[in-house]
């Protein structure tokens, strides 16, 4: 009798993101399996212009400025104050910048502002690598990620304990929407070397969990995304049980 309302929901996720993006709130919702809704705030973010424009590639200052207080702060008290069960940072580059330990101090100082779970992409990866009993990887970064950054992505897992067997930046347009997902598929597809166990795309504000399906069947292997490891991390935080079934095997892992 009634038409559908968005009210009828299980489980209510945040996520904090760049304040000109919209990547990483479409991927998660368009993942969210039924019965969970997502709910973005916007966080400044110095290398982001109105309409997502951007540098060809991004400096370091402001990705760490990112997460430091106290726009991020404020911004996870607003977001908390919402009924949600647990909050994810969508932005990989300033874990790569700050490292496995700069990342944890973030996380701990947001948790314990916001009064519940908060998730850090990287942190959710390396946790899910480890419930797929997976140690080597290969690691691609968005176009815009400079070598440095890219270097500073593969410095943080290896810190992790895992092997990563190559590391580099897709070279795609530098452009958020002019990535095309065929050719996102075929780069990592033709890149993605036989010694590695598993794929991490990083960047959350990188179009690509519409190819894991397809590069897990043809490359035999589990895919992992930026974004894909945040819903992961978020739904085992808000302690649901529900979980997508075409996003990859990550979501078979517990």
């Amino acid at each position: 009798m009634w038409s559908v309302d968005g009210w009828d929901v299980r489980t209510r996720l945040g996520v904090l993101i760049p304040h000109a993006d919209v990547g990483p709130e479409s991927e998660l919702q368009a993942m969210a399996p039924e019965g969970v809704r997502v709910y973005a705030t916007r966080v400044p973010f110095g290398a982001m212009a109105a309409g997502g424009a951007m540098d060809p590639t991004i400096p370091l200052a402001p990705v760490q400025a990112f997460v430091e207080p106290p726009a991020i702060d404020d911004a996870t008290a607003l977001l908390a104050a919402a009924p949600i069960s647990a909050i994810g940072i969508g932005f990989t580059s300033s874990s790569y910048v700050g490292g496995p330990d700069g990342e944890r101090k973030v996380v701990d100082r947001l948790t314990e502002r916001a009064g519940m779970p908060v998730v850090a992409p990287c942190a959710a990866a390396v946790a899910g690598f480890g419930a797929l009993g997976i140690n080597r990887i290969a690691l691609f970064n968005p176009p815009w990620f400079d070598t440095e950054l890219d270097q500073l992505g593969a410095d943080y897992f290896a810190a992790q304990g895992l092997n990563v067997v190559i590391h580099t930046t897709c070279e795609l347009p530098s452009n958020q929407r002019s990535i095309n997902p065929s050719e996102l598929f075929a780069w990592i597809l033709t890149h993605t070397p036989a010694a590695a166990d598993a794929v991490f795309i990083g960047g959350n504000g990188f179009r690509a969990v519409g190819v894991i399906a397809a590069l897990e069947e043809d490359l035999g292997r589990p895919v992992i995304t930026a974004n894909s490891a945040l819903l992961w991390g978020l739904l085992q935080a808000a302690h649901s049980a529900t979980r997508p079934t075409t996003y990859g095997r990550l979501f078979s892992a517990r």
